[in-house]
């Protein structure tokens, strides 16, 4: 029995399959479980808080694990201790969730291409069909993180700040939001995950693509990812294509292939939720 994971700073879903490649249950899902960001008792705390993952923790023999966070050393050791405690019985592979992205968006296991992320956070990678490499260690949502939830959602409380949003854009966004300056600072100062926190806001784009003002936000957004990470490729750019996972990326497929055309690049495949990819690729190891 292998347990597959992909793990956002958002959010987790995880799909137990048999040793036939049959899935044995709906997708569970918990709470996000960045180890760059969260301590380790609030990562044992949310794996173990799982009643329907505890329930397989003694029966499963892999645990394949993609997740945010998971692109440096010591937060990925750590994580992978903390599995091998909850799933004693299994042996732990823990990976950044860029390789996830990978497996989830070629179209064959050894095409090259250029593959981003665009979910909680961004990030982008080269994977020439055999080895995955990167030309910019991620330093995380607060310098970071172009065309990512949490940078739309630093933009969005900053223009509302500033008095840069359209009256229309400004009314609808105090309506669904609290967006009291002592209630925002204390998610983002005091709560864990404020990544994810300002990553909600994003959602708000996606509700309001008729307007100018919101359209050319995500564009601006997508410009500096190209610029600052996917032109990192420029050579690679010539003959491989560029796929995007995450849901930023699924719902601005729009607005990234105009900033493709716009700047010259070959967009490839787009994948909302990179775990059913996963599934087919390590089934297919079985």
């Amino acid at each position: 029995m292998i347990l597959i994971t992909d793990g956002g700073s958002t959010k987790c879903d995880w799909i137990v399959v048999d040793n036939n490649g049959g899935q044995l249950q709906e997708k569970i899902r918990t709470k996000g479980l960045n180890p760059a960001i969260l301590k380790e008792k609030k990562l044992k705390k949310i794996i173990r808080g799982s009643d329907e993952l505890m329930q397989f923790n003694h029966d499963v023999t892999h645990v394949f694990f993609y997740g945010a966070g998971c692109g440096t050393e010591k937060p990925r050791l750590m994580l992978t201790e903390i599995l091998e405690s909850v799933f004693s019985n299994a042996e732990v592979d823990v990976q950044e969730d860029t390789m996830a992205a990978v497996r989830a968006t070629l179209n064959r296991n050894d095409e090259a291409a250029v593959v981003c992320i665009m979910g909680t956070g961004s990030n982008c990678s080269y994977f020439d069909g055999q080895r995955l490499y990167q030309r910019v260690v991620s330093l995380g949502y607060i310098i970071m993180d172009e065309a990512s939830g949490n940078y739309y959602g630093k933009e969005l409380i900053k223009d509302y700040y500033y008095n840069k949003m359209p009256e229309d854009i400004k009314i609808a966004f105090e309506h669904k939001y609290n967006l009291d300056a002592d209630y925002i600072k204390y998610n983002l100062y005091k709560l864990p995950n404020p990544n994810a926190y300002l990553a909600n806001f994003a959602e708000f784009m996606f509700l309001n693509k008729d307007s100018d003002y919101i359209t050319e936000l995500i564009k601006k957004g997508i410009r500096r990812f190209v610029n600052n990470m996917i032109f990192q490729y420029k050579e690679e750019l010539k003959v491989v294509p560029v796929h995007f996972a995450g849901s930023i990326a699924f719902f601005a497929e729009a607005e990234i292939r105009e900033v493709a055309e716009e700047l010259g690049f070959k967009v490839g495949n787009f994948e909302r939720r990179p775990i059913e990819g996963l599934v087919s690729y390590h089934t297919s190891q079985l």
